[in-house]
This record gives structure tokens, C-alpha cells and sequence, in this order.
């Protein structure tokens, strides 16, 4: 099995300041995105989903349930080999306002995938544990080629050809439930998301229940999909303490990026990286279901081995709380890479 010896070889944010020009060019990712999470920092702006399976210019929203719509020129352009161009939407290119955008690696715009009852077109990198999954619904219970080699332990998955929910699998959860990427709400447990079938290493399950979520007859849908890679990427749960002293959560390396929901209650989904904290204690704050500014609330710490909540705030460490999270590597401790990393 390939290690991974560089996580931002993989996995990396970046920060820039748009300018409100075509053809603007943002460089620095280090290898050619092909997953674009672009949200605008300084101003009220939902977040922007691309990727390389569906073409640089469909955009989806996470904070929102809308269908997929085609930008044309005004958002993201092309994948570049060292980053990305930009149109002059403001959702990614506003003058004078900053963004943040979190990157993954993929492999290229993906090949037929014939694992599952239902085919699908499957962008898949199994060194990373990351795929982009393409599929077109059936109404009837029925399986989808993930293309890892491996189960994943998350996926997210969006209708693209009309409004639905985003529906999130997450394995602490459970092959019962999902829980909504652009909602504060709670967990659902119905048969209808994932079949109550947990994903096999070349497969996940579709119900009938929720269709127009996962699985409505001749539905387009996007997913992607990740699988837990030994220092590189953790995706698990904890439960919260309500102390200043917060919950420590182990992932096994010092994380980059980290994002948290709590599934005990209605709260936010929230994100944190390296790039926009660059010392602890992390505070400011995204938050996927919601199209606002960044806010300097709610904060962590990133450790050399994992996380801390710094707060008894209820979107990351209320007490008796659940807590669900997905986490990627600032430098894995595995391979060839023999420099432990530091906190902050």
C-alpha cells in the first residue's frame, strides 16, 4: 500500500485576496485540485463546490439545497497544475475580499465504474483515500462503485439536478443514519439513505426512503467520498465535556484542516485549518451550513497528535454531547517522514 509521505501533496488550503478580474490565477496548492471548497471569508457568501468530474464551471452550494447551476466564466475557470483560475464571480473573485480554499487531489475527470448495481463515473485516489463519484439515481435500493480499494468512513453526498439536502454518511453514525451538511439539524435514521448497508470496499448502499437526497429515479448526484488513511486523515467522534479544559481527541498527527459537528442537538457545522489560525488558540470560524463571514468564535487547539476544544460552546464541547469530525494531516507521521510534528 502507497504511504504518504507529504499531506499536502493531497490535502491543502489556501488563502488569497480576490481581485474581481478574469482569468485570475491562484497558485500555491502544489499539486492540480480536483475538489475546490471555496468559501469567501470577508463578506456574507455561500460556499462554492467544484470539481474536476463535473467541469470546473458547475458550482454547488453547501449552505444552501439548490440544484447545480453552470457559471459559465464567472467562477472557477480551470484546474491548474500548482492551483486554479477564476472568473470574476464574487462568490470566489469579489475585489479586495478574501477567501479560503480548501483542496484535494483526486485522479483526473474519472473512468466508468461498473462495481455497483448502478454505474458511475469515479474520480478515485486510493493513496489519499479520496474519490469523486458520480452516479444517476434509480428509485430502487441498489449499490455505487466508490473506486478506494477500501471502506470509506465518510461520504458526502448532493442532488445535483434539482434541490435536495446534502446528506452526510458518517461510519460513528452508523449505516442507519444521516446527518445534513447545510443544516443545523440532527441526525435522521431511515432505511431509505444508505439501505442500512455500511459501504464495502468497493461499494456503498442507496435506499428508496429520502430519494430526492440520495437515490431519486433519474437524479444526478454527486458524492464524495473518503476513507481513513494512517496519518493522513481521521475521521471519528467524541463525546464533550462543557469544560474550558476541553475534550482531547486523538487523530494521530498534528491536523491542518478539522471539522465538527455536533449530533446530539442543533448546531453549526464548523471548520478550522492552519492557514487562516496559524497559532493556537484557533478561532476563527466557518461554518458549512451558513453563507456568513468568517467569525472569531468557539475556540481549539491543534496539538501534535490531534485537537482540543477550548470551550464549553455547544457546536464543539457540550457536555455529554456527541461529536462527530473529519480531520486531514498537516504532516503525517508515517513513511518517510520522520520529523514529529509540534503543536503550535
Amino acid at each position: 500500500m502507497a504511504q504518504i509521505n507529504k499531506s499536502s501533496d493531497y490535502f491543502n488550503t489556501v488563502l488569497y485576496t480576490g481581485n474581481g478580474t478574469a482569468d485570475r490565477t491562484v497558485t500555491g496548492v502544489g499539486f492540480q485540485p480536483q475538489l475546490l471548497w471555496i468559501k469567501e471569508r470577508s463578506n456574507v457568501s455561500t460556499h462554492s463546490l467544484t470539481d474536476i468530474v463535473r467541469g470546473a464551471s458547475k458550482r454547488l452550494q453547501c449552505a444552501t439545497t439548490d440544484a447545480e447551476f453552470d457559471t459559465g466564466t464567472d467562477n472557477v475557470k480551470s484546474f491548474d497544475s500548482d492551483g486554479f483560475t477564476l472568473g470574476t464571480g464574487g462568490q470566489v473573485n469579489e475585489n479586495t475580499q478574501t477567501y479560503v480554499s480548501w483542496n484535494w487531489l483526486a485522479n483526473g475527470t474519472g473512468a466508468s465504474n461498473t462495481d455497483g448495481s448502478i454505474t458511475s463515473t469515479v474520480s478515485a485516489n486510493t493513496t489519499s483515500g479520496f474519490s469523486i463519484v458520480s452516479y444517476t439515481g434509480t428509485g430502487s435500493a441498489g449499490t455505487v462503485g466508490h473506486g478506494l480499494g477500501v471502506a470509506p468512513r465518510m461520504i458526502i453526498v448532493k442532488l445535483r439536478s434539482s434541490t435536495g439536502n446534502w446528506q452526510v454518511y458518517h461510519q460513528s453514525l452508523g449505516n442507519t443514519k444521516a446527518i445534513p451538511l447545510n443544516t443545523t439539524d440532527t441526525t435522521v435514521t431511515d432505511s431509505g439513505f444508505w439501505n442500512n448497508t455500511s459501504p464495502t470496499s468497493s461499494v456503498f448502499s442507496l435506499g428508496t426512503g429520502y430519494a430526492d437526497n440520495t437515490n431519486s429515479n433519474g437524479g444526478t448526484y454527486i458524492a464524495y467520498c473518503f476513507a481513513e488513511k494512517k496519518g493522513f486523515s481521521k475521521f471519528g467522534s467524541y463525546t464533550g465535556n462543557g469544560n474550558a479544559d476541553g475534550s482531547f481527541i486523538f487523530t494521530g498527527f498534528s491536523p491542518s484542516f478539522v471539522m465538527v459537528k455536533n449530533t446530539s442537538r442543533s448546531q453549526d457545522w464548523t471548520i478550522h485549518d492552519i492557514k487562516r489560525d496559524t497559532y493556537n488558540l484557533g478561532v476563527n470560524l466557518l461554518r458549512p451550513n451558513l453563507s456568513n463571514a468568517e467569525a472569531t468564535f468557539g475556540a481549539i487547539d491543534i496539538l501534535s497528535n490531534g485537537f482540543k476544544a477550548r470551550t464549553d460552546s455547544a457546536h464543539i464541547n457540550y457536555s455529554g454531547d456527541s461529536y462527530i469530525y473529519m480531520a486531514f494531516a498537516e504532516s503525517p507521521l508515517v513513511g518517510t517522514n520522520n520529523i514529529p510534528a509540534v503543536a503550535r
